[in-house]
């Protein structure tokens, strides 16, 4: 049960605000932002704040998705969990709806967001957050955003390139919107989004490494037909390659072996162990049809190493280095590299590979960071940055525990590093004219990318 609910911009202005309850004060959405925004921590001067936190006898949950807060607030005792997933599944709702999540899609179609939030949740208490049940209550009709003017946020923004690889459309797409001219374009859209977590040794060995995966659906068809997606014929599930469902499978060369997966509720598993096939009937909006989670050992895309070497008279030296692993017809895309230095540095010049473009590299004298900018990385290549380092006070312990590990993130569109395969996307056909576009589109991106010193 939630009392209020509310969006906010990253400058604290007031978007959407529901109070369902009457339960909460007045201001609540100023007392949030301004704890959210000075956040600090004891041993840090300031800090990213907690999804979720109290102030005043009122529990405040948080995510943010595409630059936007969304908040709810109550004064009883809830399940966290709950309601941050009720808050992502509404920010999902609200962009099936719009087609476009961000602040001027918020404000030009706040009378649609309000209609939604008041079918989503009734009196603080949720009905329901399915797309499709909640068009039969919608009646309207949502005003377009000119997709120029949204700013490249997530990984869904390699999407909006406008090539015919990767099509933007249903980045930009209503679930209810017609195209001009009357006409209703067919398509369907699959997105299998890989979120990548490794951790390096000092020496370059992986310590750990996993793959937080996602299928991901977007249907635009008429009529709801059935859709079958065809997936790896090696493919295994369960530690050891034992599927935990009892599934037999080969164990070729080129098997991929996930831990665990969970499937959408749509989706039916009859033929899944003979010929791993998904069979469902998408409702409309964007869903997970299967999620997944992967340990076994992989190639990561990137290999990071990073030294650092103390010199005379209050200096040091850094070099780092970064390896893409993935072949040179893909290119990695929003590459940042930060690696801490000691709480004593003082200043920080850089040394930039000759010819290097799209390579920025900078000092944060704020938090004592180190951070590289690279427009883009092509596979195969090696890029290295040394920088030289001016301390204030000679030190007197060991500069590498004081420094590091680097943290690296990126976007690598059309790659994965499961090796897990859409191999075809059938859809059950109501005549032999009826031929709708069908996307299938790969990305991943970092989690938690980090090379130790």
């Amino acid at each position: 049960m939630i009392s209020q609910f509310f969006i906010l911009s990253q400058r604290g202005d007031n978007i959407v605000f529901r109070d369902y309850r009457g339960e909460v004060q007045k201001g609540s959405t100023e007392i949030f932002f301004r704890k959210v925004k000075f956040w600090k921590e004891e041993e840090q001067e300031e800090a990213q704040a907690p999804p979720v936190f109290h102030v005043d006898g009122v529990n405040y949950f948080h995510v943010k998705v595409a630059g936007l807060l969304f908040v709810a607030t109550t004064r009883v005792n809830v399940s966290p969990s709950l309601v941050l997933e009720l808050l992502q599944r509404i920010a999902r709702v609200i962009k099936d709806y719009l087609g476009v999540l961000s602040e001027d899609s918020l404000r030009k179609n706040f009378v649609l967001v309000y209609e939604l939030l008041d079918e989503v949740v009734d009196f603080g208490y949720v009905q329901t957050t399915s797309t499709e049940v909640l068009k039969s209550y919608i009646f309207n009709e949502p005003i377009t955003v000119d997709a120029a003017r949204i700013p490249p946020l997530g990984p869904a923004s390699i999407f909006m390139q406008g090539s015919q690889r990767m099509p933007g459309t249903a980045v930009t797409k209503s679930v209810i919107a017609n195209e001009p001219r009357g006409k209703k374009r067919e398509e369907i859209f699959v997105d299998i989004i890989e979120k990548i977590s490794v951790t390096f040794s000092s020496s370059g060995y992986i310590l750990t490494s996993e793959i937080d995966g996602t299928i991901q659906m977007k249907s635009y068809l008429t009529g709801n037909p059935e859709i079958r997606v065809a997936l790896n014929d090696e493919l295994n599930i369960g530690r050891g390659g034992q599927s935990i469902y009892d599934y037999r499978s080969s164990t070729g060369s080129g098997a991929v072996i996930l831990d665990d997966c969970n499937f959408h509720e749509s989706v039916r598993l009859d033929s899944f162990d003979v010929d791993r096939t998904l069979s469902l009937v998408p409702p409309d909006g964007e869903f997970p049809v299967m999620n997944y989670r992967m340990t076994q050992e992989f190639k990561p895309p990137f290999r990071v190493n990073a030294l650092i070497e103390e010199a005379r008279n209050l200096k040091a030296e850094v070099t780092i280095k970064i390896r893409a692993e993935f072949p040179s017809n893909i290119t990695a895309n929003s590459i940042v590299v930060q690696m801490p230095l000691p709480k004593y540095t003082s200043r920080a010049t850089f040394e930039i590979e000759p010819g290097a473009a799209g390579q920025t590299a900078d000092f944060k004298e704020a938090n004592k960071k180190i951070e590289w900018n690279l427009k883009k990385i092509v596979g195969g290549s090696e890029h290295t940055l040394r920088a030289k380092l001016t301390f204030s006070q000679e030190s007197h312990g060991n500069i590498m525990k004081e420094s590091g590990p680097v943290n690296m993130t990126f976007i690598i569109p059309m790659y994965n590093a499961s090796g897990l395969q859409v191999k075809y996307l059938q859809i059950a056909k109501k005549s032999s004219t009826y031929n709708p576009y069908r996307w299938v589109r790969y990305v991943t991106q970092a989690n938690s990318y980090v090379a130790r010193l």
